[in-house]
C-alpha cells in the first residue's frame, strides 16, 4: 500500500494576495476548506497505488466571496465555468493510467513553487500541511531583521542557526558572546521589544553540544527565539476548573476517610475486618461509619490545611515575581489523605532562581505546618488531661519513617513506643501525613517540586541522574515502603515531564540555594526511609516479633 506523500493544489489566493502574506488561520482555511475529494475518486485511488494525489481544490474562502464577485455576475460566472472545466479535466486525468495521470509531479517532496502575489498554482507537501496545522513558526523575514538589528559586535556575534523548541518551531542563534551574559541578555530583550513589539520571546540557554566553556567563564550561551503564543502556557479553561473542583471534593472525602480509619479501635468489628483483613471482599454497611464522621473532621481539617498551606506558599512566592500559577489539582489518596496537588506555571519563569524559590516554597511551608502539628501532637500525647482525645494506633506504623520514628521515640519514651499499640493525639497523624506528603513532593524527579528545584539548581543533567536514582529507589521499595509503588506510578503518569526552560536558563542560583536543596533532599530521604526490624528492635520503635 502506498503512502500519502504530497498534494498538489491548483487555486487562486483570495484578493490576489500572496500565500506568505496571509495569516496562519487563513492559510489553513484556504488549503483545507476549498474542496473535498469525492468518494468515487477516493475508492478508485484506494484500489491502486496512490503514492501522490493530484487534487484540484475549489476555493471556498467565504470571507472574501463578496470581494471575489465584485466585478459582476459575468465575472463570477466566468470564474465558475473555469472551475468546472478544471475539475472536469482533473477527473478525466484521474481515470487515465497511473503513469499518464501524474507526469507533472516531482519525485521529491513538493514545496511552494511561488512566493509572490502573482501566482495561481502551487504545491504543498503533506509535511508542509502538518507545519501549518502545528505550532506557529518564526517568520523568516523577522529572523533576518533580528539578525541585522539585534545582534552585533558589542553583544552577540551570530555564526549559525539551528531549530529551537519541542517541534523545531523556533530559531536558536549560536555564536560568540561579547560581554557579560546577564547585561547582554537584558539589552537584547529590550531591543527585541523595540524592534518586534510583543511578538517573540527570547531565551538565553546553554549552547547545545558545546565543546568548551566561555572564555569569560561559565558555559557557552546561545539565544532561542519563539513566538509568544507558542512559548507561553495557555490559560486555564472552564473544564479545568470543573476537574479541579471535582478532585478537591474527592480529596475532602479521602481526608475524612483517613480520619475515620484513625479511630480503628472504636470502629465496629465488621468495619475493622474490612479495613484490616486482605481477604475481605464484601464491603460493610457504610451507615455504620456515619457516627464517626464528626470525630474524623479534625484530622481531615489538619490534612487539608497542610495541602492548602502548601499551595499558599507557592502563590506567595510567585506573586512578587509576577509569575502566574494554575489552579491546584488535588490528587486524593486514601492512605495519606492526598498525594498533594499539581500546580502548573501559567507564565514563563524569568530565571532559575525564581524556579527554585517558587518550587521549594510550597513543600517548605507545608512541612513547617506539618512539623508544628506533629510536635504539638506528640506533646499532647504525653498529657494525661487530654487522654480522652487520644487514639490507639499500631506501633508498627512508626517504623514507616526513620526520622519521624526517632523523634517519636525521643518524645514518648521507650515504654510507650515498645508496645503493640501507642496512644497518640490525632495531630500526630495529621502532621505525619503532611510531612510524608511534603517529602514525596520534594523528591528530585520529573515535574515534582523537588524535580523543578533540582533542575533549576543543578541543571537538567542533574535532574536526569537524580530521577533515575529516585525511580530505582521507589521501585525497590527503599523509599516510602508500601507507598513507594503508588507514588512512583503517580509520578510516571502525572509528573514525569521536566519543566520547560526559563527565559534566563543559564545564570547560577547561588550557594545558599544549593545548600538548602541539598539539606532538603537529605531530610526527604530520612523521612521516607523505613526503619528495618533490627534497628527498630534496638531503638524500641514498635514491638517486633520474630518467627
Amino acid at each position: 500500500m502506498g503512502t500519502l506523500s504530497s498534494f498538489t493544489f491548483s487555486l487562486t489566493p483570495p484578493n490576489g494576495c500572496g500565500f506568505r502574506e496571509m495569516s496562519r488561520n487563513d492559510r489553513v482555511k484556504y488549503l483545507l476548506c476549498g474542496g473535498l475529494l469525492s468518494r468515487r475518486r477516493w475508492r478508485r485511488r484506494r484500489r491502486g497505488d496512490f503514492g501522490r494525489w493530484n487534487l484540484v481544490i475549489r476555493s471556498c474562502y467565504n470571507g472574501n466571496s463578496s470581494n471575489n464577485n465584485r466585478d459582476g455576475d459575468s465575472t463570477g460566472g466566468e470564474r465558475e465555468g473555469k472551475e468546472k472545466s478544471t475539475l472536469a479535466t482533473a477527473e478525466k486525468k484521474s481515470n487515465d493510467s497511473v503513469d499518464d495521470s501524474r507526469p507533472s509531479v516531482s519525485s521529491r517532496p513538493s514545496s511552494i513553487s511561488s512566493v509572490g502575489p502573482p501566482y495561481s498554482t502551487f504545491q504543498v507537501d503533506s509535511f508542509k500541511l502538518m507545519e501549518l496545522l502545528g505550532p506557529e513558526r518564526v517568520d523568516s523575514t523577522d529572523v533576518k531583521v533580528i539578525k541585522d538589528k539585534l545582534f552585533g559586535y558589542s553583544t552577540f556575534w551570530v555564526t549559525r542557526e539551528e531549530p529551537f523548541g519541542d517541534l523545531g518551531e523556533g530559531i536558536l542563534f549560536l555564536g560568540n558572546l561579547r560581554g557579560k551574559r546577564e547585561d547582554v541578555f537584558a539589552k537584547l530583550q529590550s531591543q527585541l521589544t523595540e524592534i518586534m513589539g510583543d511578538k517573540y520571546n527570547l531565551f538565553m540557554v546553554e549552547e547545545p553540544n558545546s565543546e568548551g566553556e566561555d572564555p569569560r567563564g561559565g558555559p557557552r550561551v546561545s539565544f532561542g527565539l519563539l513566538r509568544k503564543e507558542v512559548s507561553e502556557p495557555g490559560q486555564t479553561t472552564l473544564w479545568q476548573y470543573v476537574i479541579a473542583f471535582i478532585l478537591f471534593l474527592l480529596t475532602i472525602g479521602s481526608s475524612v476517610e483517613l480520619g475515620i480509619a484513625s479511630q480503628l479501635n472504636r470502629l465496629p468489628p465488621e468495619v475493622v475486618k474490612y479495613f484490616t483483613d486482605p481477604n475481605a471482599v464484601e464491603p460493610p454497611d457504610m451507615q455504620l461509619l456515619v457516627p464517626f464522621v464528626e470525630s474524623a473532621l479534625p484530622l481531615a481539617y489538619g490534612v487539608l490545611g497542610v495541602q492548602l498551606f502548601h499551595e499558599v506558599g507557592h502563590f506567595l512566592s510567585a506573586f512578587p515575581r509576577k509569575v502566574k500559577l494554575s489552579i491546584p489539582y488535588f490528587i486524593p489518596n486514601i492512605t495519606l489523605g492526598s498525594f498533594g496537588a499539581i500546580t502548573q506555571f501559567k507564565s514563563i519563569l524569568p530565571d532559575r532562581k525564581a524556579k527554585v524559590d517558587i518550587s521549594i516554597s510550597g513543600p517548605f511551608a507545608g512541612a513547617a505546618l506539618s512539623f508544628s502539628m506533629f510536635a504539638v501532637g506528640l506533646l499532647l500525647s504525653s498529657n494525661p488531661t487530654v487522654a480522652g482525645d487520644l487514639v490507639q494506633v499500631p506501633s508498627i506504623l512508626f517504623q514507616g519513617s526513620l526520622l519521624l520514628g526517632l523523634i517519636s521515640r525521643a518524645t514518648l519514651g521507650y515504654t510507650a513506643m515498645h508496645a503493640s499499640t501507642v496512644s497518640i493525639h490525632p495531630l500526630v497523624i495529621a502532621g505525619w501525613c503532611g510531612l510524608t506528603t511534603s517529602a514525596f513532593n520534594m523528591l528530585p524527579v520529573g515535574c515534582l517540586d523537588g524535580g523543578r528545584a533540582m533542575q533549576g539548581t543543578f541543571g537538567k543533567n542533574a535532574l536526569t541522574a537524580s530521577g533515575l536514582a529516585t525511580y530505582t529507589l521507589l521501585g525497590l521499595g527503599v523509599l516510602g515502603g508500601p507507598l513507594s509503588l503508588p507514588w512512583g506510578l503517580y509520578v510516571l503518569i502525572c509528573q514525569r515531564t521536566p519543566e520547560k526552560p526559563c527565559l534566563n536558563d543559564v545564570t547560577e542560583v547561588g550557594t545558599w540555594r544549593k545548600a538548602a536543596l541539598t539539606a532538603a533532599v537529605i531530610l526527604v530521604v530520612m523521612t521516607l526511609l523505613p526503619v528495618w526490624d533490627e534497628l527498630a528492635e534496638e531503638l524500641g520503635i514498635g514491638l517486633v516479633t520474630s518467627f
